[in-house]
């Protein structure tokens, strides 16, 4: 069984990939519906608040901690190799930083930027907003199975 700081560092990971489960499963069962049904002009303007409050040190102190734990934890894994739970948490590891972490990266940020530069007033901007809400929804889905995924493959790594 996993013991002492290797402990502490999967229960951490554990942890902080729930609580971005927990925020990402808020955006994408009521946030985002509650956005697309205001009028696009209210829904962009209040989407560009939110990604701007996103990035501020109370939610990327998670965010990033789970991407920097997952790192550290798959590395020591590497290193130690227990004789049990390794595959586990390294699945755990690689769920975060691809499915998460990457995703994050390489769908939800872009489209967050491309919104930032839209005419909220603007038929062009509507139209955005509409294509915005569906694309970046399904990839948030994505986001949250992913860390869900991997708490739960850190915790039968525990066992």
């Amino acid at each position: 069984m996993i013991d002492g700081p290797y402990f502490v560092l999967t229960v951490l990971g554990a942890v902080t990939c729930a609580l971005v489960a927990g925020v990402f499963i808020g955006f994408s069962t009521f946030v985002m519906r509650g956005l697309a049904a205001l009028p696009s002009a209210q829904g962009i303007a209040a989407m560009n608040a939110i990604n701007v409050t996103a990035v501020r040190p109370p939610f990327m102190a998670v965010f990033m901690g789970a991407t920097g734990v997952s790192v550290v934890l798959a590395v020591v894994t590497f290193v130690v190799w227990p004789d049990e739970g390794a595959v586990e948490l390294l699945l755990g590891c690689a769920l975060y930083l691809f499915g998460c972490f990457g995703v994050t990266v390489v769908a939800n940020v872009p489209r967050n930027n491309e919104l930032a530069k839209v005419d909220a007033a603007s038929e062009s901007g509507a139209e955005y907003w509409r294509t915005y809400v569906a694309e970046w929804t399904m990839w948030n889905h994505i986001r949250t199975g992913a860390a869900t995924a991997a708490t739960v493959s850190f915790i039968l790594g525990l066992t």
